[in-house]
């Protein structure tokens, strides 16, 4: 394993505060994202996935969702104690993410041209109309989006859900990030798209060398996509391996618990069906 760490997260404790009580979501998490590699964020909703990723990104609901005890270190960087204009300049620049519902994420009242323009104008000012328009030509033809050109005047609501994804993750990819955080970016998506995203982002990563965070609940994506796997339970991280590992030899009840919820086909089925006892209407002549 690559010993060159982006991102360490240690001893993470996040709360919420409402009108009657603070209430204490993560107790603690720890986790290391290597260069190259991809880490799978998996547990139930409600685990804290998501809330670890938006405190990475410095994304906490504000004033309820506060950092109250950890550090978040990116390339020796606390991010937890930055500036929030430097922690805004790295924000969708060195560290990006792709959302669950690209249709809730991108803005339905602008172009997929002016969304991309948008992310360059602001991370990358060095460049001129004319360059901006060869990078955001040049990031959908890579997503693999079809008629790329056409693609850029069009809206959010013109395009299948695969499409927007797509959009999405060349979007978050425009200023070449280090890390990518996935936050269940194919939950929405039928398998055949989810297959194709899947493949798209494993031959991405190749090609740039970033670091993704991938979360999940979704253990087949999880070993389909990544390299090691932190599995999260109650706001915390109960098992941590490499992937190979965590398949064969998992340590935490909880672990063993979500492989067993898996589909095997050494599995019995739930229920046999025996087709004497159907009725002659049920099967159609053709």
């Amino acid at each position: 394993m690559t010993t060159d760490v982006i991102l360490k997260v240690d001893d993470l404790h996040v709360s919420f505060t409402n009108d009657d009580d603070t209430v204490e979501v993560l107790h603690g998490v720890n986790l290391s994202v290597y260069a190259g590699r991809t880490l799978g964020l998996v547990g139930e909703s409600g685990s804290g996935k998501s809330v670890t990723a938006m405190s990475i990104m410095g994304l906490l609901p504000q004033p309820y969702g506060q950092i109250t005890q950890g550090s978040i270190m990116y390339r020796g960087i606390d991010t937890v104690t930055l500036p929030a204009k430097q922690l805004w300049q790295m924000r969708g620049n060195r560290i990006s993410i792709i959302f669950q519902d690209p249709m809730t994420a991108l803005n339905p009242v602008h172009t997929i041209r002016s969304q991309l323009y948008e992310i360059l104008e602001l991370h990358r000012p060095e460049l001129n109309k004319k360059a901006r328009h060869a990078v955001a030509l040049e990031m959908l033809e890579k997503v693999r989006i079809p008629l790329p050109e056409k693609r850029l005047d069009e809206y959010p609501h013109n395009l299948s859900g695969g499409m927007r994804q797509r959009v999405m993750i060349a979007m978050a990819l425009a200023c070449k990030p280090d890390i990518l955080i996935c936050d269940e970016p194919t939950t929405a998506l039928d398998v055949t798209v989810q297959a194709s995203i899947l493949d798209l982002m494993n031959d991405l990563q190749a090609e740039t060398g970033m670091a993704m965070i991938f979360i999940t609940h979704d253990l087949g994506v999880v070993a389909e996509v990544c390299d090691d796997v932190a599995v999260m339970y109650n706001g915390k991280i109960v098992e941590y391996a490499e992937i190979f590992e965590l398949f064969d030899f998992p340590k935490h009840p909880y672990t063993e618990k979500l492989l067993g919820l898996m589909p095997s086909l050494d599995s019995a089925p739930k229920q046999r069906i025996d087709i004497k006892t159907l009725p002659d209407d049920a099967f159609i002549e053709s």
